[in-house]
């Protein structure tokens, strides 16, 4: 059997990309807010209804831009369980990260973050790992009894919605990530939703230069830099979209199989779905305890002999990366340095198909038999 990919991007069809594309050729245009940007943009406008949407190169560009057009000072509390970006986002904008706890559904806790507000505390900035939603209503609450910015790092997280409304209706700002190999792609791209509509003059400043154009001269306003959307990303962002449900119904098709498939194997603890949720099947993690006989990592290892490729999503916190262990940031972190050896990130795409599921499930299953008494006393 051919090895079974950790991930896969969704692509739409070869002819309808460069019937897309053609007109470039047409009318010369590449970059700098092309008709395919506006577009792209009325179109995610209309599939998500929200009217304050803007598009960037991507999603990392996005975060950095929202939290310096916000002129936030001080502390940030975040999650350390997530992909470096949204760190880096943070302290690249010249603030302190404060690492907070997760709890199961992979999330910063809502009581974490309560346990570490300070004067010095502007904003909560945390993502929504693997496309499931933060604990949003008592995030919300503690922002507004504490006058707080949320800005949530949603790079998982399009197409998730919570009772019918998406993701990116909440918090003063969320930052989706269009990278290759998300649900949806634009190949490469990010966008930002957000509440208060005086913003989107401060985000086209910043992603071109701080740059302002007059009748005869132009001048610099910010410190900007160049995060503009090509027309490429935009073309293929315009012709994923139409396939973007039924993406995630195969996805979700895949996360019930799964979930069948493993919910009598002990120590394979997968998340557990709620029904207020619609979600996009970003990813499918489980939780791999010591009941199950060998450790996540040994687990990873004996599936990669059986052809099957997953991912240790994330086997180190963004506190212990070399650059940030070092300068004593405020961490509370006790959940997160367990969930961070147990995680693994199981295949989930399009076009993975049920039989290859099925063997997936199947292979676990026997791994976890051949080594259930390893640890048992003779």
């Amino acid at each position: 059997m051919e090895m079974i990919k950790a991930t896969r991007p969704a692509m739409p069809d070869y002819g309808e990309y460069v019937k897309e594309i053609a007109s470039i050729w047409e009318t010369g245009v590449m970059t700098n807010n092309g008709d395919k940007v506006r577009r792209f943009r009325e179109l995610l406008s209309e599939y998500l209804q929200i009217k304050n949407i803007d598009l960037f190169v991507n999603g990392h560009s996005s975060m950095v831009i929202a939290l310096q057009a916000l002129q936030l000072e001080g502390e940030v509390i975040t999650s350390p369980f997530t992909f470096v970006s949204t760190t880096n986002a943070i302290v690249q904008s010249g603030l302190t990260p404060v690492f907070g706890d997760v709890d199961d559904s992979y999330n910063l806790s809502p009581e974490s973050i309560e346990s570490l507000i300070t004067d010095k505390t502007c904003a909560i900035v945390t993502p929504h790992i693997f496309g499931i939603p933060c604990d949003i209503e008592s995030i919300e609450r503690i922002a507004e009894i504490y006058d707080l910015k949320v800005l949530y790092d949603g790079a998982q997280a399009f197409g998730t919605n919570i009772n019918g409304n998406s993701i990116g209706r909440y918090g003063d700002i969320t930052m989706f990530s269009f990278h290759a190999i998300k649900v949806f792609n634009s190949i490469e791209g990010g966008m930002l939703t957000y509440r208060d509509e005086s913003l989107h003059r401060q985000f086209e400043l910043y992603r071109n230069f701080g740059i302002t154009y007059g009748e005869s001269s132009s001048d610099v306003e910010v410190v900007g830099m160049n995060a503009k959307m090509n027309e490429f990303q935009a073309a293929m962002g315009i012709v994923n979209l139409p396939l973007h449900k039924n993406e995630v119904k195969k996805r979700k098709r895949i996360a019930q199989i799964y979930c069948e498939r493993l919910k009598d194997i002990t120590g394979i603890n997968p998340y557990d779905y709620k029904l207020n949720i619609d979600y996009n099947y970003a990813y499918f993690p489980i939780k791999v305890t010591e009941e199950f006989g060998i450790t996540r990592n040994e687990l990873w290892e004996k599936l990669k002999e059986y052809g099957i490729g997953t991912r240790k999503l994330y086997d180190k916190l963004t506190c212990d990366y070399c650059y940030y262990k070092d300068r004593n940031y405020v961490r509370k972190t006790k959940y997160a340095d367990k969930i961070k050896d147990i995680t693994l990130d199981l295949p989930i795409y399009g076009t993975l198909t049920e039989k290859e599921v099925e063997y997936i499930c199947d292979t676990i299953k026997k791994v976890g038999k051949a080594n259930a008494f390893r640890n048992k006393p003779a």
